[in-house]
């Protein structure tokens, strides 16, 4: 089968079939091939919180990141919010013309869930006014040729759910999830073909409900966030039967999941300790939302570390909650792609941590985290621009899953504080040792092919001159 491409930048949308990984050398300054493979496309994309602004405008909802933000407490740097933002909802077409200029042919927008449903739930209110903005918006993109991609959840849980329900602590959010998911494929299906139910959930579980760093600011630690990822997949599968069985016929598209994963080497390739570390790093990371969308049910390795810690603790069940039967059937096979974000690598080394210490998501997964100081710095107190580490993960996310479609959906790099005018010199030399990770697969083809030919023809060359070195002497003698 041939190989498929495609890249968002900034964040990215890249469908890539990747193969064997090595540690290569520094980066190199251009690409390795003046061409992308056929088939290979372009993108960029954005979130609605993070661009949008209105945060209050035209009927919509408030979200949990609003009052997060709103809430002051030094929660967001120099207590910013997303109330303006980058004003996206006031210059949907400027912002287009922007994107035109790039010569992209694929956007990545989400849908604020809020701003469709103010309330979460769609028994309540449509605001038919949210409606017909992402309409509109959709209309424009493809009038300009852009094929949309869209997200339906990127982290801003209508805060109404979150106050009345308490969000993603309960189950009963998979049913809101799917009828709101279900109104979007109603009324934007005809036109989007490629879908996404959630961007990095990873994140918004850990941030959200173990360390409370991020919104709605829950500290529930070594619980809150199994609890929120079970009922998060358990919505995701939901929305992909109710497109599998009532629109896909119709409108023939796709329904895939964005999930975030760091690359997990080992400190010591020698040790096997630090080699099982990295594979459990992985796995408590991409494993963790992957597997059961993948194989119906969590990595054994999470089960049995986490079941283990709950023991020690003196719980009578596992922390991390379990699939039945039927909901492991019901989960496995629901995803026509893999999306998949990427921005940087851990050296990984096993830790043991004490159960007595208590519950917490680092502690369950007995490893510790490293960066080479070496490694270019990005700005960003934890992004450090190492291109080996997404290859590899690529790799693995090929292997361990079946060799599914996967969409890079993110990637690039954060603006520096320091820079006060438009310098990127550093984000250009990081996305080009990333994207030449990319092209490293038909390279390495190449070269894999060539040494089946060259070397043996090399070698019988070899033979043939030594022979014919042996007959001449032997004559000589003679």
């Amino acid at each position: 089968m041939k190989p498929e491409w495609g890249i968002i930048l900034g964040w990215i949308l890249l469908v890539a079939r990747a193969g064997a990984a090595r540690r290569g050398p520094p980066e190199e300054a251009s690409f390795y091939y003046g061409t992308f493979p056929p088939g290979f496309s372009w993108g960029v994309g954005s979130s609605a919180y993070q661009t949008e602004g209105a945060w209050d405008q035209d009927g919509k909802g408030p979200s949990i990141w609003d009052a997060f933000t709103h809430g002051g407490e030094g929660r967001v740097l120099g207590d910013d919010t997303a109330d303006a933002a980058c004003d996206s909802y006031y210059r949907v077409q400027e912002d287009i013309a922007l994107v035109k200029e790039l010569r992209v042919s694929h956007y990545r927008l989400s849908l604020s869930w809020p701003r469709i449903l103010p309330t979460g739930v769609r028994a309540e209110q449509v605001n038919r006014r949210g409606i017909e903005f992402y309409s509109d918006f959709i209309d424009a993109l493809l009038k300009s040729n852009l094929t949309p991609i869209v997200t339906l959840h990127h982290w801003d849980l209508p805060q109404m759910l979150q106050v009345t329900y308490g969000g993603w602590q309960n189950v009963s959010m998979t049913r809101y999830f799917r009828d709101y998911a279900d109104l979007c494929f109603e009324v934007f299906g005809d036109r989007v073909k490629h879908w996404l139910t959630f961007s990095d959930p990873r994140t918004m579980v850990e941030k959200g409900y173990e360390t409370g760093l991020h919104a709605p600011g829950m500290r529930l630690p070594g619980t809150g966030l199994y609890v929120a990822a079970h009922h998060i997949i358990k919505a995701h599968a939901q929305a992909w039967h109710s497109y599998n069985n009532t629109w896909r016929s119709k409108q023939q598209g796709m329904v895939g999941i964005s999930l975030n994963c760091d690359w997990g080497e080992p400190l010591d390739i020698n040790n096997p300790s630090d080699i099982e570390a990295a594979e459990r790093y992985l796995q408590f990371c991409l494993g963790w939302f992957a597997n059961p969308i993948y194989a119906g049910d969590y990595p054994q390795v999470m089960k049995d570390y986490i079941g283990t810690k709950s023991a020690e603790q003196g719980l009578e069940m596992s922390r991390l909650p379990t699939f039945s039967l039927q909901e492991k059937s019901y989960i496995r096979g629901t995803s026509d792609f893999l999306g998949l974000g990427h921005f940087t690598t851990r050296y990984i080394t096993q830790r043991k941590y004490p159960s007595h210490q208590g519950p917490s998501f680092q502690n369950d997964r007995d490893l510790i985290e490293l960066v080479d100081p070496n490694w270019p710095d990005m700005g960003s107190t934890w992004l450090y621009s190492v291109p080996w580490g997404f290859r590899r993960l690529l790799n693995f996310a090929q292997i361990q899953y079946g060799d599914p479609p996967i969409y890079v959906t993110e990637n690039g790099a954060s603006q520096k504080l320091h820079c006060t005018q438009f310098c990127d010199e550093w984000r250009i030399q990081y996305l080009k040792g990333y994207i030449n990770e990319m092209l490293k697969e038909p390279l390495l083809r190449h070269m894999h092919v060539a040494s089946e030919i060259v070397v043996p023809t090399v070698c019988a060359l070899s033979i043939l001159t030594a022979a014919l070195l042996l007959t001449l002497l032997l004559r000589s003698h003679s």
